[in-house]
Order: structure tokens, then sequence, then C-alpha cells
């Protein structure tokens, strides 16, 4: 295998300029001194990123306080006024059993209470600075993660749509009271029968990935023209808005998504412009009551979540103001006149969709929080139970089986690996709102689809690996487990289930992959695509296939390498079997025929950025014992993903025997030195035992006992 540089740095667009037989010549002469001399003497290795020694040889001396605010940045400050609010009012902690109804009002005491009372408006930074406002989420949710959720309901969805969707006349009118809470309201988009309806999975259509969604919208706005008012009506059964946040209880307002219905002069006498967003009131400002035309029902008790309360809205024929039409994309005159920047039905509901795109970003972002608090105690309480040891000894805790490091260590470094990636998603998508450009609209969309996706499946599995790693004391309440996973589950279906998630990934790749072969340009800032046909799928080197050094595989051009070339080689043959079964099973045969591999090739593009953000952020940060932690954490990281799909590296001569061996080999090795500075590397994650809230998983070790028996009445 050849890499894309002559050096072991990251790449640079000069490095893409050079000429590809020349490089690959040189990078050959390159390789074979290096396999002749030893690697640690070899000049290239002056870069910044030197390989750290394996401690073991000797434990890495980590200062938490500089690895915690590399860790939280500027934005730990309104975490800890959110965090201290919640600590100085019990009455507004969630107790251990609360009923259904219950629970959605202190929900909403919470938030009332720290809009109001601790003055953290979150409403402002959605659009001034989303990376603030992810920040909130974040330890809101840790707080309660139901809490979480109506506040994302609030404003990321509601408020959101106001000013994202909405023009001036529509921020005029309701910032202030959503801003305050004096306007709860609710995000009325997906319906009882049908959600989306994605009939463009075809490699030939690729270009636009909205094309058919929600081709079976049934939620129906008529414009009277003589009363300058639209009719909203639910046709049927099937279009009842279903699973509604906010709409059972609390909600006043909703936006609503719905067909616009024109009347036309011809024998049609109604036009579909698509799918628009309206403003519809509720409820009665002052006596809370539905308004005319409205049912409101519930949806019920939920597996989790249930601070949050679920509703289904129908509309029989309720009148509402043309001007409550969100109009950012497409208006109507007083008399019917339809008006639009955007020439067609897809490419406005597209645009509307990618205005929504932060909920994406926020659940990826939030899902993390959700991780680190799970494996803070987990490792807590690893490290404090004892079970056996060698005879006349001492016992051993728990964390010291080597089977325990291997279910918790990779999990550790891979909380490290996604904080690191969805805080690099949420600096594109503020720059991408600032900016509107269309190459990173582009990579943020598919970015945030596949982040979303492969970090909440990724934690819902963790949650119940977290839970069996405590034994019986991870299956009481009171160390939370079980509501953390409960409550998290249902973020692999939010915003998007996770399945259609990926399968967008795997569509925008083909398109990049499909534009470089016909000659145009590609689009996408991941470089490394640009290399996907030469570099990267070029036979692997004989002599690097066998390099089984632990410098070398350490070393993050190896481990960056090995994660391209797999997605690369994804990326070709199902790009050739799409091809092919299209011929004899049509578009849709051909993706449903291939859909294992698409899923595949869109985890294998996520992980490769993933890495690639991991090794960003070691390379920058600026505390020595910090940098060490995280490079050896990074390495774990890598090296563990690498071995958990060896079978795809050796089915095609990627990695020797021997290589693979030492993979596994080094994995291990270094769950072991990363289990050194466990304790370490989650008291840098900076929850206090007040967010925790597990016995078993506090900070002080001697403390965890005493403090669970007190939950027992001793």
């Amino acid at each position: 295998m050849e890499s894309q540089n002559t050096k072991y740095s990251n790449p640079t667009d000069e490095d893409y300029n050079i000429n590809q037989d020349q490089a690959i010549v040189t990078r050959r002469i390159q390789r074979l001194s290096l396999h002749l001399n030893p690697v640690s003497e070899h000049p290239v290795f002056s870069d910044s990123l030197q390989l750290l020694t394996c401690a073991g040889r000797a434990k890495i001396n980590v200062n938490v306080e500089n690895l915690s605010k590399y860790m939280r940045g500027k934005h730990r400050d309104i975490q800890e006024r959110v965090y201290e609010y919640f600590n100085a009012r019990p009455d507004l902690q969630t107790p251990l059993e609360i009923s259904k109804d219950a629970h959605r009002e202190l929900c909403m005491r919470q938030l009332m209470g720290l809009v109001r009372e601790a003055g953290i408006r979150p409403f402002k930074y959605v659009v001034e600075d989303p990376a603030k406002y992810f920040a909130i989420i974040e330890a809101v949710g840790s707080v309660d993660m139901s809490l979480g959720i109506k506040m994302g309901v609030q404003y990321s969805l509601w408020g959101g749509s106001v000013l994202n969707l909405g023009t001036k006349k529509h921020k005029d009118k309701y910032f202030e009271g959503i801003d305050n809470m004096e306007y709860p309201g609710c995000f009325a988009m997906t319906e009882l029968h049908h959600v989306t309806n994605r009939n463009s999975y075809r490699f030939e259509i690729i270009s636009n990935q909205c094309v058919q969604m929600f081709k079976a919208f049934r939620l129906l706005q008529l414009l009277i023209r003589s009363r300058d008012e639209f009719i909203i009506d639910t046709p049927n059964d099937g279009a009842i808005k279903w699973w509604i946040g906010n709409a059972a209880v609390h909600g006043k307002f909703a936006t609503v998504f719905a067909k616009l219905m024109l009347p036309t002069h011809d024998t049609k006498g109604v036009s579909d412009m698509g799918v628009h967003a309206f403003i519809v009131p509720i409820r009665d400002m002052k006596t809370h009551e539905a308004l005319p035309g409205i049912e409101i029902h519930d949806c019920g008790h939920k597996v989790g979540l249930n601070g949050v309360d679920n509703g289904a809205l129908k509309f029989r024929s309720v009148r509402i103001p043309r001007d409550n039409l969100l109009n950012r994309f497409g208006g109507v005159s007083r008399d019917g006149k339809y008006t639009s920047s955007l020439p067609s039905i897809n490419k406005r509901f597209a645009a509307t969709l990618g205005e929504l795109v932060g909920g994406r970003v926020g659940l990826a972002y939030s899902s993390v929080g959700v991780l680190k608090i799970a494996v803070t105690i987990a490792v807590r309480y690893s490290l404090l139970r004892q079970q056996f040891g060698p005879p006349k000894q001492p016992e051993i805790s728990i964390l010291d089986y080597q089977s325990q490091q291997h279910k918790l260590m990779p999990m550790l470094a891979s909380t490290y690996a996604f904080h690191f990636a969805t805080s690099h998603l949420v600096e594109k998508y503020s720059e991408m709102k600032k900016s509107h450009d269309e190459e990173l609209v582009g990579d943020v969309h598919t970015l945030s689809a596949g982040l979303k996706a492969y970090v909440t499946s990724y934690t819902a599995k963790s949650l119940s690996t977290c839970r069996e790693a405590c034994g019986g004391h991870g299956y009481a309440a009171v160390n939370r487990f079980g509501s953390l996973r409960n409550d998290h589950d249902i973020f692999q279906t939010f915003e998007g289930d996770n399945t259609v998630l990926l399968q967008q990934v795997a569509a925008y790749l083909l398109k990049q992959y499909k534009e470089k072969f016909q000659g145009g340009t590609l689009t996408v800032t991941w470089n490394y695509l640009r290399e996907s046909m030469n570099t990267y799928l070029s036979q692997p080197n004989p002599v690097t296939s066998r390099w089984e050094g632990e410098d070398h595989l350490r070393n993050p051009n190896f481990q960056l390498d090995a994660f391209r070339y797999r997605t690369s080689r994804l990326l070709q043959s199902v790009a050739v079997r799409l091809q092919k079964h299209s011929k004899t099973l049509g578009g849709f045969g051909a993706w449903n025929r291939c859909l294992n591999h698409l899923l595949t090739l869109a985890e294998s593009h996520i992980e490769s950025v993933i890495l690639a953000k991991f090794i960003e952020a070691v390379r920058s940060c600026p505390d020595a014992s910090s940098r060490a932690a995280l490079k050896l954490v990074c390495d774990l990281y890598a090296l563990d993903r690498i071995w958990n799909d060896i079978g795809t590296y050796r089915n095609v001569d990627y990695l020797a025997p021997n290589k693979a061996k030492a993979i596994h080999k080094l994995s291990e090795y270094l769950s072991f030195q990363v289990k050194n500075i466990a304790r370490e590397l989650v008291d840098g994650f900076e929850l206090p035992d007040h967010v925790t809230r597990a016995p078993i998983g506090t900070q002080v070790a001697k403390e965890a006992y005493s403090q669970y028996t007190q939950y027992a009445g001793f």
C-alpha cells in the first residue's frame, strides 16, 4: 500500500498535485529504505506528532485539569452554570420513581426554572452561536435526558423552524415568546402512516438526496383567497401527526408540515405546490383548551423519555392567517400567486430539510454526552470493585482483568474519538450557518447523518455493555444504566432512522465517485476521496503488509491509510455491483440487493473521518501530558477498529498473518496501558457526582458503598 504523502504528517493540497507516477516511485523507494533501516532512526519522524513510547515502561502522568480544559473548551462555563443551578435546586432533580404525568410537569418546571430563574436563554444561540447552544443541550441532557429533549423541541425544532424557515415578520412576532417560554410549541412533521418514502435510492440519481422524500405526505393546506387564510385539514387517519413532542400537554403552537394546495382556473381545480411549513395555534393562550377543529391526544407511556409529552394532532378545517406560512423558500400573495426563489418542489423541500439538519448535529453531540456518563460510572466502579486474585494475595480490581479491559477500554477510547468528531461537526455546522457555502452544506449534511447514525448506535450498544460490566449493581436503578439506556434508545430513530441515514451517506459517496469518473470536480472536503482510485486502490505493498513493529502500527499514517483503503475498496466494489444488478433488477432492486454492502461503506467512511479528527486533536493539544494520553487512546481506537474488521484486510492481502497477529497483540497491550490512566481519562470529562448521580460511580471511591447503602435505608 502506498501512502498519500511522503512524510508522516497530515496530507496537504500540495501532495495531491505531485505527478502520481513519480510520487509512487518515490514512495516505494522511501518505504524500502524504511524497511532496511530502523524506523525510529529515520529522519521522517521529526514531525511534531512523534511516536510516543508505550508506557510500561512508565505510566503516563496525566494533568487532569489541562486535559479537561482541552476537552470542554470555551463553553465549559455555561455548562457549569447549568450544573450548579440544578445542584442548588434539589426540588427540581428527577427522582428515581416518578409517574409519567408527574415527570412531564417536573420537566416543564425544570425548563421554566432554567430559563426564567437561572437566566440561561438558549434560543439566541441557535443561530448566533450553535456551539454554545449544543453545549447547553449536552449539560441539560446530563441532568435529565427528557429535559434535554424538551428543550430541543422548544428551541431547535419549534423555535428553529421559525428562525430558519420564516422571514423577518415571523421572527419579530414570535422570537421573544419562544425565548421566554411564553409560547411553548411543537414540531408537527411525522405522520401516523407515512414519515419518509425515498424512491430515489438508485445509483443514477444520487445527485439530490431529498428528491423523493415525503412523497406520501397527506396533511393538506388550501388557500381561500376571499378570506386571505389557509384551511388545514387531516384527510384520513394516516395523516394524523404522531409522536409530536410538547403536543400532549404543554404546546400552544405547532409548526405543521403540509402540502400546499392552491386553487387554479383549469379543470384540475387545485395545484400541489409541495410540502411547506405553517404556524398553527393549537391551544387557547388563556384557557389552554384545544382550539376549535383541533383534536389533541396523548401518545401515552413510552419506553423512555416520559418527561416529554408526545401527542397526536388531527385538524378539521382549521383556519389560519395567510401570514402563518413560513415563507422563506416560497410564499403566496393575497391573490393566490405563488412565488419562490427555487424552481421546483424537490429543491424547495430539500432546502427546507437542509435548514433542519441541526437536529441531527445535536443528537450526535448529546449521544456522546450520554456515553461519557455511562463510561465514567462503569470505569470508576470497575476500579473500585475487587474480586479474586492470586493465591494468598489481596484481591484485584475487576478492571485488572483483561476481559473487563476488553469491554471498557476501547469504549473509553471511542468516547474520546466521538467527542472530537462531534465537536468538529458542530464547528462545521456553525460555519455553514454563517457562510451558506454549498460545498460545506453537502459535507455537513452527510457528516451529520453519518455521525448521528454511527454514534447513537454505538452508544446504545455500549449502555448495555456498561450495565453488564457492573454486574448486579449495574442493574440497580439508582446507578442509572437502565434509565440512560431507555431514554437514549430513541436517539437511533429521532431525526431519521439510522439505517436510512447511513444510506444517505453511501448515496453521497457514490455521487462523488460517479462525478469523478465523468470528469467532474469533487465537491467534498474529504481529500482522501481524491486519491481513492489511485493511491488507496493500488495493490497492497508486499513489504508494508508484513511490517509488524510497534512504531509502524502506532504511526497515524498507517492507521489512516488502513481506514481509507477499506473505504475506497468498498466504494469501488459497491459501485460495480450496483451497475451490474441495475441491468436486471432496476435501480431500486439493485440498491436493495447491495444494501448491507452500502451500510458497511457508510460506516467505514464515518470511521475514517472520526480517526482523522482524533489524530488532528492529538496534534493540536498544547499540553504534553494530555497529548501523550490522547495519543495512547487514539492508537487504541484505531487498532481496535482494524482488528474488529481484520477479515476484510486479510481477504485482500492488505495485512499479512503476522501483522494481523501483531495488531491484535498490540491492541490488547494498549488496552492495558489505557487502563493505567483510566481514572484520569474519565475525570477529564469533568462530570461532578451530582451530574453522574450513580453511587457506584463517585469520584471518591471510599464513599461509593456508603452512599449506595443509604438508598437501601442503612
